[in-house]
């Protein structure tokens, strides 16, 4: 038989892989038909049953994904298939400020929680208490997030083919998809100029590189965002909100208190407070 701290571990493991896998429960129910739209999408496209697995394993990067596939399909040239993949996941560079990667523990734990840093995962646990976290609770999190989207890619590859002829207009999915990611980040307005600078890129890339239009694109759509980054930096329109009165009384709060001693998590008030 197991002694007791054997089996108190084995317990707490399994509540923080029960957890991870809620965790990914709400995220799911996007990734999911995000997935079948990959596997339509590739059958759709003529290609390969096995790109969908393999995409979805090899790479597991959502609407980028979605993207090669139709590129793929286009034979697009490999330059503008690489500067593609780099600006559609350029922000995954400053994922890793902030996400919990310490609360894994080192080894392939860590290296495949790195490679499944999704948007997803990103908003579940870059948000989440820290107390909250543990190695199981993430890992658990991310191998069920891509399970979702492998499954969903499997499905939609089954029901592909399975259908006597293609869909028609089903390849505007991927379209579709960016039109609803800019629509919400236009909502509150502060974006609307970015959304302008996208549309203008892409006209004049058309008109002056019809051949290159997509990579003349995102070449003028990111200049065109850093002169405006600098241009409202010049304005003083980057500038700190000022703090709410709430915010100045945690802080007020928060100057009354020292690390206590080395191993300790708590604070403790210090001792000028205490003789006041």
């Amino acid at each position: 038989m197991e002694s007791a701290p054997a089996q108190n571990a084995a317990a707490i493991r399994s509540s923080e892989i029960r957890a991870g896998m809620k965790d990914s429960l709400g995220v799911g129910l996007g990734i999911f038909p995000l997935g079948f739209a990959l596997g339509m999408l590739v059958i759709q496209a003529g290609l390969p049953w096995w790109l969908t697995p393999a995409l979805s394993i090899g790479i597991f990067a959502g609407s980028v994904e979605l993207f090669l596939v139709s590129l793929l399909a286009a034979y697009a040239p490999l330059i503008t298939i690489a500067v593609t993949v780099f600006a559609l996941n350029f922000r995954h560079v400053f994922y890793p400020f902030s996400f919990p990667l310490h609360k894994v523990r080192n080894g392939w734990p860590r290296w495949y929680s790195m490679y499944a840093m999704i948007d997803e995962a990103y908003a579940t646990y870059a948000t989440m208490p820290a107390q909250q976290i543990t190695s199981a609770r993430m890992v658990t999190g991310q191998l069920c997030m891509q399970g979702y989207w492998v499954a969903g890619g499997l499905l939609g590859v089954l029901v592909a083919n399975a259908l006597p002829g293609p869909i028609a207009g089903f390849e505007f999915a991927l379209t579709a998809l960016f039109i609803v990611m800019t629509m919400d980040s236009i909502r509150g307005k502060r974006e609307v100029p970015s959304a302008v600078l996208a549309g203008l890129s892409v006209t004049v890339a058309m008109v002056a590189m019809p051949d290159q239009a997509l990579l003349a694109a995102l070449v003028l759509f990111t200049v065109s965002l850093v002169a405006r980054y600098f241009w409202v930096r010049a304005r003083g329109g980057l500038a700190q909100p000022e703090e709410t009165p709430a915010a100045e009384q945690s802080a007020a709060q928060l100057a009354t208190y020292e690390p206590s001693t080395i191993g300790e998590q708590q604070l403790k008030p210090t001792q000028q407070g205490e003789a006041a």
